[in-house]
């Protein structure tokens, strides 16, 4: 009995940005006994169904995004005689979609770290079970990737967890719902001992793959200072603790070491942390701007992010400290009007962020616009290629609209229109020479520049374009940019570097 471990896309672009983490946590899952797994991930190359036998365990990971891949992926699994399980935020939330729609036998729930050994061992014996809670570990059971598994230049950054969880409750995401608001730390030497492994193999950038590695703001300590009993007080002060205790050990890494990590924007009040993050080599943070409007920022339960100039000072806080920003911003919110997508390109500018990305309002399962949106569409029996609207991410994605939540002055064109233009604005040669002042040489500039239209031609015209000469002419400029890009990133191997004490 082989196991295949699967990430599903449509797209491949023969070099990833940042290594699919799950995929390797669950090769370090699977026991001894079983071989190693035959991993694929389909952003890289697609599967080779060829290579399933009858017999053989197909996990499948999925997020909604890349739930109707993943099905299709399963059912011709089935198809050739392999047991199919799926595991992800996605078969979280819908387990007997999984099971209907892509003919799982089993479905993993929550972490996998732990329950996919037994889960293995049932399938051998055969007494698999349709659902397997894998419930919410804590940080010590979190398991090290099997990065002896990576394929070779492939990928330009790796990634490292460092804590999973999130304490916000943020409209439009499913994380606080799906890993719990209890922040969940990985011990230090764990997280080091990983990094270490990584240098060793020649990897100088790293993702911190964290829900939110800013997990207690100065405003949480103030509030439980409040509180007569103290309890909730130290164990903030314990966990922020953890965080610096971090930071240290990371700053003892090699200094060419290049850290990335996502972030609330309640950071830039800390300076003691955003110093200490310095330090540690975190030179980059993805940061949910998300609007720009005190409006906007209401209508997703975000009232602690800034706005206005108190947001453009906030951003420029983290860039004094060193630490370049990725912002996040989303178009399509109930009180954005035509002048929000001029208004947030300027303010991106003046605030000196780094790269941004301009995503449109989408109601993903789990989250709270999800269960609002699938309410107000009670009644309504639209169909898109014979599939509710309501079970969008089951559209064949020639069909799959970009816009869900109808707007009360926009029309769905007009607002990807705007936001295509957003991007292409941000992104255009001028602005990226600019922005590429951030480094010295030449030749940086000119790899900042290919890297910033990289990033674009990715994450912009595949996801929005509604033109599909568009999206494959995207597809196939950002396969030809990606090799050479990678090579900027990687690092000469240090096979004899050692954990710092």
């Amino acid at each position: 009995m082989s196991v295949h471990l699967v990430n599903p896309s449509h797209v491949s672009f023969g070099v990833g940005v940042i290594t699919p983490r799950w995929l390797y946590v669950i090769a370090a899952a699977t026991p001894a006994r079983f071989g190693d797994p035959i991993i694929t991930d389909e952003t890289l190359t697609q599967l080779d169904l060829a290579r399933i036998k009858a017999g053989d365990v197909v996990g499948i990971g999925i997020h909604t995004g890349n739930a109707l891949r993943g099905y299709e992926i399963g059912r011709a699994a089935v198809r050739a005689g392999a047991l199919v399980i799926y595991g992800g935020i996605h078969a979280t939330l819908y387990p007997d979609e999984a099971r209907e729609t892509g003919a799982a036998h089993a479905v993993v729930k929550g972490d996998g770290d732990v329950v996919w050994g037994q889960v293995l061992a049932d399938a051998e014996g055969g007494t698999l079970q349709p659902i397997y809670e894998g419930g919410k570990i804590e940080g010590e059971s979190f398991l090290p990737a099997r990065w002896d598994l990576l394929p070779p230049d492939s990928y330009m950054w790796a990634s490292v967890q460092t804590v999973r969880g999130c304490p916000k409750h943020c409209s439009f995401c499913s994380v606080w719902r799906t890993d719990g608001q209890k922040p969940r730390p990985r011990t230090a030497d764990a997280v080091v001992q990983e990094i270490v492994e990584l240098r060793r193999r020649g990897f100088r950038f790293i993702a911190l793959a964290d829900d939110n590695f800013y997990p207690v703001t100065l405003e949480d300590l103030r509030m439980a200072d409040r509180r007569e009993d103290k309890s909730r007080l130290h164990t903030l002060q314990a966990i922020r603790q953890e965080r610096f205790d971090l930071m240290a050990r990371l700053a003892k890494l090699p200094r060419d070491t290049v850290f990335f990590t996502q972030i609330t924007m309640e950071a830039s009040e800390d300076p003691e942390f955003l110093e200490a993050m310095r330090k540690a080599h975190i030179h980059g943070a993805l940061v949910g701007v998300e609007s720009v409007t005190a409006e906007g920022l209401k209508d997703i339960y975000k009232p602690f992010n800034a706005h206005g100039d108190q947001l453009v000072q906030r951003l420029r806080a983290f860039r004094e400290h060193g630490i370049h920003v990725l912002g996040s911003f989303i178009f399509g919110l109930p009180s954005d009007r035509p002048a929000t997508f001029d208004t947030t390109a300027v303010l991106a500018d003046k605030a000196n962020v780094t790269f941004a990305q301009f995503v449109m309002l989408t109601p993903f399962p789990g989250t709270l616009d999800f269960a609002t949106w699938e309410k107000s569409l009670a009644d309504d029996a639209t169909t898109i290629a014979g599939v509710p609207i309501t079970r969008h991410w089951l559209i064949p994605q020639e069909h799959r609209p970009k816009v869900y939540v109808p707007h009360p002055v926009m029309s769905a064109d007009e607002i990807r229109e705007r936001t295509q233009a957003v991007w292409d604005q941000f992104y255009s040669i001028p602005k990226i020479w600019k922005r590429s002042k951030c480094v010295t040489s030449l030749k940086g500039r000119l790899a900042f520049v290919l890297i910033s239209k990289l990033y674009r031609q990715m994450y912009a015209n595949t996801g929005i374009a509604t033109d599909s000469a568009r999206v494959h002419r995207a597809t196939r400029w950002a396969s030809l940019i990606a090799r050479p890009c990678r090579r900027l990133f990687i690092g000469r191997p240090m096979p004899d570097l050692q954990v710092p004490l």
